[in-house]
Order: structure tokens, then C-alpha cells, then sequence
């Protein structure tokens, strides 16, 4: 099978407009979270957002494409490149302004407001990535919920695996500070009313972010033969889903567990070959009660878990791909990062509280999401270091 590594990282999130800045930030305890009102007929709440008003989808992808691209040091155009951009709210914040002119002003509004409407369709942002970049193959837009993000990296990776490319860009864009998402998950119960405490005794709840995590990835040929610098070595992949309930994980973690296994199987690891488990850790009451059960039971050997959501909040669609970004640069720095929110753990976990330097060789990044969309990666440092 081919080797696929990931050449370069673009990261944006409200703990900084880089992956520099996040990775630092995190490494020094902080979260992006603060107290929020974007919308006037909402009460204020505590959001992840990148800067004092919402992002806009469109603007947020072209920034975090451009940055994986001159991290690998690639000069477009790249009609080769194949192209894996998910999300799972997509342009959700456009059709809920294009609702309010249509239903707000009725008498007034006209059809040409609406601009070109096509645009907002929910493939559309991978397609306007792939003419950001000039790239004229394979175009996919995964959306699977919070899976979404490292369902499009394990989709790139099968591509490259399987030669019908060597090079992809892949990974996650979200915009999901509306009013809709917003109501949507404060009438669920699921929204903090101060911040996000992932394993924590008094968690909360889910805090909103938004945020993105954009992939190069190349087939370790390809990589080898520009001299490419290797974050680390995608090694396999999980993906399942519950089949039972629109919002609830399966109580048991059957599936869960299944994709776990089948991702360990297919990277040809086993548990104890783990270093390091970057967690969904939503800081939901459900959620983090049957991760950490799936974790304890497959991994006895008590592996370092973190969850980053304390930091960045939850960026749905995207939560993988920026756990995939921050488990690369823990393997690269051989850093664990810290559970930031983290006060009283309520489980038997080994919770990384500070960052702490270790040896880490093997990572695994898991999420979970709504619909029972369970999807886990294997993560190697890069041999050559």
C-alpha cells in the first residue's frame, strides 16, 4: 500500500490565526473562548470565534487553503491535486440571511437579492477550492457531522493509497456561529453557560467555535521527491456509524469501539502501540462518559488523552481536522498538549493537565457525531526524524 504523509498544515482557530500561534497558545493553557453576543435577539454566550463577529465560510477556506499550500511549499496552479473539503454546516449562515430578507421584508423582497444562490450549495466551498488552486480531478465534500473532518482526510488518504492521485489538499472549514445552530443547540440543553470543561466533573456542556484544518497530502514518493518536510505518516483509518438514534451515542460505544478496532487493524497497530489519544472530548455530559468508557476498555494501559475543545470550542465538522493538526504537532514537538478546562476529572483517564515532553511515536485521533458518525486515525511520526 502506498505511504501517504502530510506535507503541510493550515490551521485557523480562535485560539490564533495560524498554527504557530494555536499550537502555542494551547502549549501555554489558554482557550480562545469568550463571552459572545453576535446576534441581538440571543442572550450572550460563550463562543469560539476567531475574531469579535462571525467568520464567513468562503473567506475562512481560501485563508487556511493558502496556508497548507506555502507550508508544503507549493506553487499553484495544481491540476493534479485532488481536493477533500468537508463541513458540516457548509453555507447554513447564508441560507438563514437569504430566510430572513425572503420572510423579514416580504413585501419588498425581489428574486435578483438573491445573488447567485448556486454558490451557497453545500459541495460548493470544496469547488471554489479547487479553482483557488487551479486543480482539475477528484472533488469531494464529505459531510458527516463532528466526523466530518477526518472522514475528508481518510477519503484523501484512500485516494492517494489507491493511485488515483498522489497529491491532495484535505480537511475541514466551519462558519457555524448562527442563529439556528445557536437555538438549535440551546434548545438540545447541550450549550455552556461559562466554558468548556472536557472529563471534567462540573462540565456544562458543548461550547460553539468555529474554526479550520487544511491537509497536503502526498504519496511518500511524491513527498520524498520534492524534499518535502513530513509533519508524520497516516497510517489507517476507522469509520463507522451507530445506526441508532439522531443526536445519542450508542449507549454501549459498540460502533465506537468497532471503528477504533478496524482503524488500529488497518495500521497494522495494536492499543499498547499507542502514545497518544487526542479525544472528541465534547465536555457533554453524555458524550464524554461513553468515550471515556470506549477508552478504558480498549486501552487498560491508561494512554495520555487530551481534549482541545477547552481551548478552541467545538467546531463541529471541523473538531477532527484541527485534533488531527494538533496530534501532528504533538508527534513533531513530541509534546503532549493539555486538556485546557480541565479542573476535577471525573474519570480514570490519564488526562494530560499541562503539557508535559514525552516520547510519542504512534497517535490516535477519534470523533464522534451527531447521526452516530464514529471516525478514528492513526498518526506516525515522520521515520526520517
Amino acid at each position: 500500500m502506498v505511504k501517504v504523509c502530510v506535507t503541510g498544515i493550515g490551521l485557523i482557530s480562535a485560539l490564533g490565526g495560524s498554527l504557530e500561534d494555536s499550537w502555542q497558545n494551547l502549549l501555554a493553557g489558554k482557550s480562545g473562548i469568550r463571552l459572545h453576543q453576535p446576534f441581538p435577539e440571543l442572550k450572550p454566550l460563550p463562543l469560539g470565534l476567531i475574531s469579535q463577529q462571525p467568520s464567513e465560510l468562503t473567506i475562512l477556506t481560501q485563508m487556511v487553503v493558502s496556508s497548507a499550500l506555502q507550508d508544503a511549499g507549493l506553487v499553484l496552479a495544481l491540476a493534479d491535486c485532488a481536493v477533500v473539503i468537508g463541513s458540516s454546516r457548509s453555507y447554513q449562515a447564508s441560507w438563514e440571511m437569504l430566510a430572513r430578507q425572503m420572510y423579514g421584508d416580504a413585501a419588498n423582497f425581489s428574486v435578483s437579492s438573491l445573488g447567485n444562490w448556486l454558490d451557497t450549495l453545500p459541495h460548493m466551498n470544496a469547488i471554489a477550492a479547487a479553482r483557488q488552486i487551479g486543480a482539475s480531478g477528484i472533488v469531494l465534500a464529505p459531510m458527516a457531522a463532528c466526523a466530518t473532518g477526518i472522514w475528508s482526510i481518510a477519503q484523501a488518504a484512500l485516494l492517494i493509497q489507491t493511485g488515483q492521485c498522489q497529491q491532495a489538499i484535505a480537511g475541514a472549514v466551519e462558519a457555524p456561529i448562527t442563529p439556528l445552530t445557536l437555538a438549535g443547540f440551546q434548545q438540545m440543553g447541550a450549550l455552556a453557560k461559562t466554558g468548556a470543561y472536557p472529563f471534567d466533573l462540573h462540565r456544562e456542556g458543548l461550547v460553539l467555535g468555529e474554526g479550520a484544518a487544511v491537509f497536503v497530502l502526498e504519496s511518500a514518493e511524491l513527498a520524498k521527491q520534492r524534499q518535502a518536510k513530513v509533519y508524520g505518516e497516516i497510517l489507517g483509518f476507522g469509520l463507522t456509524n451507530d445506526a441508532y438514534h439522531s443526536n445519542s451515542l450508542e449507549p454501549k460505544g459498540k460502533s465506537a469501539i468497532a471503528a477504533i478496532k478496524q482503524c488500529l487493524e488497518r495500521s497494522c497497530l495494536s492499543p499498547a502501540d499507542i502514545d497518544y489519544i487526542h479525544a472528541h472530548g465534547t465536555a457533554t455530559q453524555l458524550n464524554d462518559r461513553i468515550e471515556s468508557m470506549v477508552i478504558q476498555r480498549l486501552f487498560p494501559q491508561k494512554v495520555a488523552v487530551t481534549s482541545t475543545k477547552g481551548s478552541t470550542g467545538h467546531t463541529l465538522g471541523a473538531s477532527g481536522a484541527l485534533g488531527v493538526a494538533f496530534s501532528l504537532m504533538a508527534l513533531k514537538h513530541q509534546i503532549l498538549p493539555p486538556c485546557v478546562g480541565l479542573q476535577q476529572p471525573e474519570f480514570d483517564l490519564d488526562i494530560v493537565i499541562a503539557a508535559r515532553l514525552s516520547k510519542i511515536r504512534q497517535v490516535l485521533c477519534l470523533s464522534f457525531g451527531f447521526g452516530g458518525q464514529n471516525a478514528a486515525i492513526a498518526l506516525r511520526e515522520n521515520e526520517g526524524t
